[in-house]
């Protein structure tokens, strides 16, 4: 099977279930959207419905249909850790054995920590893991009023920065950031993200993160099927915060993004065009934003704006053309916590379209969509070094039914 163009379009943080080693990950009971559904009032998706959202798993407000149009099945990280680099990185045909560190419970060792104030000139304050917007609103005001900087991590192996946007400025939280990356290199010391945070505000109540967050990620430790398809001569797009994540390693063009709605408009434009090739899309607001924060009324409204504009980018779709959405897993609000648990995915592919397995991020299941494959000419699936598929589905071929997806990537 060959297609002209795929669409792989990741809402982070939506899962579907805990896989069977959810326990060894804190993330037992994980179901992000068994637990939205339940937590809210309303839930209208209407597109994910036609597609067989309620099929693929139980919700109290997307019931079930009788022919979704599209193949669905959940899907089984293979890799160690439950990390964005991790899952994004397996997606892309790179497995990781070892997870990355963490300094969740202890925050970062004192000798990190001073030679980060060193080259800073500034006093660290935070240094645990934390909510994001918690923690502005715990030490904003002495970092603004005092010259202080705010270093906090989560359960991913992240060291996070926190910026001023009026009083510090971009520039010199990003150099922060980039001194922080050198030193996480360290293998004492190597975290997967080196995060800048800016936000602006003055005083409690008030401060509010912006768009301007900038990942530095360890880069890619071999060649991934973006590679691939670049060295191929095919577009390979990033949109939000794809870039990042690869350290622009295997793109041709990356998109930043301002929010996820944002982020798909950018896709349905992208859609608009005649390239030939790959667009990667990370959908990060369901987990900054919401999940984080465990908050499932705007939680809900996320998915019921991603479901408008799916149905958008689906209109623009046509042979030749492959769609799926499998979805990092998964935060289970209203569940107490400052950090993402989970890790299994569910995945659906819409009309004309096929299947990917390629979950991420914690231990519950991811969904992917895409719509039934059409016999078309255009690129067919790369594979990676050790001879996998890039996607690769079950033996069914048959729209609407369930199916079992296990690879760190692959198609039939």
């Amino acid at each position: 099977m060959t297609y002209r163009r795929i669409f792989l379009i990741v809402l982070d943080s939506v899962g579907a279930g805990a896989m069977p080693d959810a326990g060894d990950y804190g993330d037992a009971g994980a179901d992000t959207l068994g637990h939205i559904s339940q937590a809210v009032e309303k839930l209208s998706l209407p597109h994910l419905q036609k597609l067989g959202l309620g099929n693929l798993h139980p919700m109290d407000k997307v019931p079930p249909i009788q022919r979704p149009l599209a193949r669905y099945g959940k899907l089984r990280e293979r890799s160690a850790g439950k990390d964005t680099m991790t899952g994004h990185w397996e997606m892309m045909g790179l497995l990781t054995t070892e997870p990355f560190q963490t300094f969740t419970d202890t925050g970062f060792p004192p000798e990190l920590i001073r030679e980060l104030e060193r080259r800073t000139g500034r006093e660290i304050i935070g240094n645990k893991a934390a909510s994001g917007t918690e923690i502005l609103e715990e030490l904003g005001e002495e970092e603004v009023e005092r010259g202080k900087l705010i270093v906090y991590t989560s359960a991913d192996s992240v060291l996070q920065i926190c910026g001023n946007e009026e009083t510090m400025g971009l520039e010199t939280l990003y150099r922060y950031c980039e001194q922080a990356r050198q030193l996480t290199l360290r293998p004492q010391w190597r975290v997967g993200r080196v995060i800048a945070r800016p936000y602006v505000g003055r005083k409690r109540g008030e401060f509010k993160r912006t768009s301007n967050r900038r990942d530095y990620a360890l880069a890619p430790p071999a060649p991934t099927v973006l590679d691939a398809l670049k060295q191929a001569g095919l577009e390979v797009t990033g949109v939000g915060k794809i870039g990042d994540i690869f350290s622009g390693q295997g793109l041709t063009r990356s998109l930043h993004s301002d929010s996820s709605v944002q982020g798909m408009e950018q896709t349905i434009a992208l859609a608009g065009e005649g390239f030939t090739g790959l667009c990667f899309v990370n959908l990060v607001d369901f987990d900054a934003l919401w999940g984080h924060r465990r908050n499932p009324v705007g939680y809900a409204k996320e998915l019921e704006a991603f479901d408008g504009k799916l149905g958008l980018l689906m209109e623009k779709l046509g042979e030749g053309d492959l769609c799926f959405s499998p979805r990092t897993t998964a935060t289970t609000p209203p569940t107490p916590a400052p950090t993402t648990p989970g890790r299994k995915s569910p995945c659906w592919p819409g009309p004309r379209a096929g299947t990917f397995p390629g979950p991420w991020k914690s231990r519950t299941p991811s969904p992917c969509w895409g719509p039934p494959s059409p016999k078309t000419s255009g690129w067919s699936c790369p594979r990676t070094a050790s001879g996998t598929p890039f996607w690769r589905s079950s033996p069914n071929k048959n729209r609407g039914t369930s199916q079992n997806l296990e690879s760190p990537g692959g198609c039939s």
